[in-house]
């Protein structure tokens, strides 16, 4: 009897390139691929581990001379939003999301150069095509979802018909323990709702909802304005050299 074991990944490494976070510093990264059946369990190992996934790709941090790219995690059970989170709620109460299988639209794109074009000119996305984006979406071999937020209409609790403009969109993964926000953007003229805060919110119910305990949001780098707003979801959980351990600064 032939006894067929589970291919070991193998993990690469990237060359030093400019820190997007640090001014000074360079980054590198660790990566492997993920591919066939047993991607979402390796997805899973690979999350505990500080990995996060773009497109079939799990990678994480692993510059030579920095360690302040720190994964986050949200415990969603215990999380109560405060009064300025609340008011964000308030705001976007003329909002729906709709989640769904990941399929690009036209509609999507539009949304997604605007916000490009307002907030990351010159970030590494800067140059994506339709067709990039579009893959962005569609390739993944593990359990993903679209979330679209629009504008309520007059019966879009019964259907989507009299939904209106699309506002945001959030790109996520539906791990064993938890949701992973993979990217998501919004509508950057609309900077009164705080869309970005909003859909964080909107995935701690609906992560709480699917009765899992954890909400990865990606890496905190301390140190950078651009990563603020995740130490404002509390409490929470840092990976450090020992493992998961809570955060309340």
């Amino acid at each position: 009897m032939t006894v067929h074991h589970p291919q070991t990944p193998q993990f690469f490494l990237t060359s030093p390139s400019a820190c997007p976070y640090l001014p000074g510093q360079a980054e590198r990264k660790v990566f492997t691929h993920l591919v066939g059946d047993r991607a979402p369990g390796l997805l899973d190992l690979l999350s505990q581990g500080g990995f996060r996934r773009s497109q079939n790709i799990a990678y994480r941090p692993a510059c030579e001379r920095c360690r302040a790219c720190v994964s986050v995690r949200i415990l969603v059970d215990e999380f109560r939003p405060g009064r300025s989170m609340r008011r964000v709620l308030a705001r976007n109460a003329d909002l729906v999301g709709r989640m769904s299988e990941p399929s690009p639209s036209s509609e999507q794109y539009s949304l997604f150069r605007r916000y490009l074009d307002d907030r990351h000119t010159h970030g590494g996305m800067s140059e994506m095509s339709v067709l990039d984006y579009a893959m962005m979406v569609e390739d993944s071999q593990v359990d993903t979802r679209l979330i679209q937020y629009r504008r309520r209409g007059p019966d879009s609790a019964f259907s989507t018909a009299s939904d209106g403009d699309l506002v945001a969109v959030a790109l996520s993964d539906v791990m064993g323990d938890g949701v992973s926000m993979v990217y998501s953007f919004f509508e950057p003229t609309e900077t009164a709702r705080s869309l970005g805060t909003y859909m964080i919110l909107d995935h701690i119910e609906r992560t709480r909802r699917m009765g899992l305990p954890y909400l990865y949001l990606g890496y905190w780098v301390n140190g950078s304005r651009k990563m603020d707003y995740k130490i404002r979801f509390q409490p929470q959980e840092h990976l450090m050299a020992k493992g998961w351990e809570r955060y309340e600064g």
